[in-house]
């Protein structure tokens, strides 16, 4: 008799099986698995469902042929070639499950065996890596290409999943788990107005409202004095500028006097802000280092408006 049937498993998953492949295997009188599928046929070996290898094609449909209503675990791509056999999805993947092979992959480089130049990294040897990576898919972004952006997206998340991996080997560390799960916790907490109770009269909030919200929730869990902690000060000046600014304005802190801008639109300040460069290197200046020390001394001043306002002058 030939193979009955194909139920789909997931290498990923090896101990997850829908109710529809686990009645399959369960009431099959042979359960037959390819190598693909031979993490999951572990596991249900080891919960007493015999499930007997078998190297391809070929073997299985020796080892069906006597054997009515014969069962063949496979992965989805093992099972491709099986283009007339009836087949239940047996262990759907969710979305997201390739996050999965990142972890292990991972896992198996830093492990002993792997590659000597990814188990000598460090938090500190790859932090210029964590930059470019970022910055290039900035520069994806920017150029709204999707096929460098899913690269170098890719390269961002080597490197989350990089010094994860890094900090599960330390004590006291963490792993990619619980970096996941704070980041988890963070939106749903700082989106009381999706995930809370929407209690008689609710109704959905606009931006500006979602922004105060966010900040007066990080301001409970942070306990920041000032808009400036939690900024990072290595960013471009300008970014940096910009976020103490919208800080500083969202908690009634006073902010720079604005310039006067002639531009029309954004790309022709673009070309005034590069003319200003120019004329800034032309006398020897630095303009990213004017505009910093201009961000920095602006910080301090935030400091000092933010204690005062919090009623505790001078720290």
């Amino acid at each position: 008799m030939p193979i009955a049937l194909l139920v789909t498993v997931s290498p990923r998953l090896p101990g997850l099986l829908a109710p529809a492949g686990w009645r399959a295997v369960t009431t099959a009188p042979l359960v037959l698995a390819l190598p693909g599928a031979a993490a999951t046929a572990a596991a249900l070996r080891a919960d007493g469902e015999p499930v007997t290898d078998v190297a391809g094609p070929a073997e299985a449909a020796a080892a069906a042929a006597p054997v009515p209503d014969t069962v063949l675990l496979a992965t989805p791509e093992e099972a491709a070639g099986w283009t007339v056999v009836p087949r239940v999805a047996g262990a759907p993947e969710p979305p997201g499950a390739r996050l999965l092979d990142v972890v292990s992959v991972m896992d198996r480089l830093r492990s002993p065996g792997g590659c000597p130049w990814d188990a000598e990294q460090t938090h500190a040897s790859l932090r210029a890596y964590l930059l470019e990576e970022a910055h290039e898919a900035y520069d994806a972004i920017v150029d709204e290409d999707p096929v460098a952006m899913r690269e170098e997206l890719g390269d961002v998340l080597l490197q989350v999943a990089f010094h994860a991996r890094v900090a599960a080997e330390a004590e006291p560390g963490f792993d990619v788990d619980d970096v996941a799960g704070d980041l988890v916790d963070k939106l749903v907490r700082r989106h009381p107005h999706v995930f809370g109770d929407r209690v008689p009269g609710w109704a959905p909030l606009d931006v500006a409202a979602v922004e105060r919200g966010w900040d007066e929730i990080k301001q409970t869990e942070k306990q920041r004095r000032s808009p400036t902690e939690g900024v990072s000060r290595s960013q471009p000046a300008t970014s940096w500028g910009a976020a103490l600014a919208g800080r500083a304005e969202r908690a009634g802190l006073p902010t720079p006097p604005a310039g006067e801008l002639a531009a029309r639109d954004a790309e022709e300040l673009g070309t005034l802000l590069l003319g200003l460069v120019v004329a800034a290197r032309r006398r020897g200046w630095d303009a990213e280092d004017a505009l910093r020390g201009a961000v920095r001394r602006y910080a301090d001043e935030l400091d000092a408006a933010a204690a005062v306002q919090s009623g505790h002058p001078g720290g």
